[in-house]
């Protein structure tokens, strides 16, 4: 686990290039970043995975876990009433009513639009990401959390956290297809960063909540994020050819 505590700074470095990327438009720098996060993001994966087979990750999980929960009252989350309610309609954002209904809508106006490829890229990236996930959880097979009861109801396995890869996934990948039409970089870096913060907020609501281990989350945001950077890389790769086919017909 200390590894991936370490592979922060390499995590910051990369969204940065990323950033870069993003803000000059540069075709050579995306790819690399995205390449990068790919590989960080399924190495964090490996790495978190055979711990927490391995039985060495139970203690932080149970450390971190508590964390969030009123001292010598486990039962009692952190935080006035109002607070669990607020984390029950943040963690619904991850969940999968709401991400079909968002990737539908999202998809019917690409196809409205006549922009079926990029109806068929959202549809494709994020149906693969929910069955990778649902495999993954079968593999595995953790349990839920057994310290406290859970404050909203789940009905699958714990590990990786399907609504933080879900979140991240999904998000990522409309962002990458919003950033595409913004001609405007300040707008591309603020729909990327919303896109990672509602992420990051599903996570640790999933955590609050007591429905997953930090680390199943932990799992998940490096799995989704390794796959929207998959689905982003090819969608960029596609578009780099064929702007590479129309050049020589759209120069004199």
């Amino acid at each position: 686990m200390r590894r991936y505590f370490q592979s922060n700074l390499t995590t910051a470095r990369i969204m940065g290039w990323l950033a870069k990327g993003i803000r000059s438009g540069n075709a050579n720098r995306l790819p690399v970043a995205l390449v990068a996060i790919l590989t960080l993001g399924v190495y964090l994966f490996i790495e978190i995975a055979e711990e927490m087979a391995e039985g060495e990750i139970r203690r932080i999980d149970e450390r971190l876990f508590l964390s969030l929960r009123v001292t010598g009252d486990p039962s009692t989350p952190l935080g006035p009433p109002w607070l669990q309610e607020i984390a029950l309609e943040v963690t619904a954002i991850g969940g999968y009513p709401l991400i079909v209904l968002t990737l539908a809508a999202v998809a019917g106006f690409f196809i409205v639009t006549r922009r079926y490829g990029a109806a068929v890229y959202a549809v494709l990236a994020v149906g693969s990401g929910a069955l990778l996930s649902q495999s993954l959880k079968e593999h595995y097979g953790r349990p839920r959390p057994d310290l406290v009861d859970h404050l909203d109801t789940v009905h699958t396995l714990s590990f990786p956290s399907g609504h933080a890869m879900m979140t991240t996934v999904a998000y990522l990948t409309l962002a990458s297809l919003v950033i595409g039409f913004l001609p405007d970089r300040r707008a591309r870096i603020y729909v990327l960063s919303v896109a990672v913060f509602v992420a990051f907020i599903v996570g640790v609501s999933r955590v609050y909540l007591g429905v997953h281990w930090p680390s199943d989350v932990a799992a998940g945001w490096a799995l989704g994020a390794a796959w929207a950077s998959l689905s982003w890389l090819i969608l960029h790769l596609v578009n780099q050819r064929n702007v590479a086919r129309t050049r020589p017909e759209d120069t004199p």
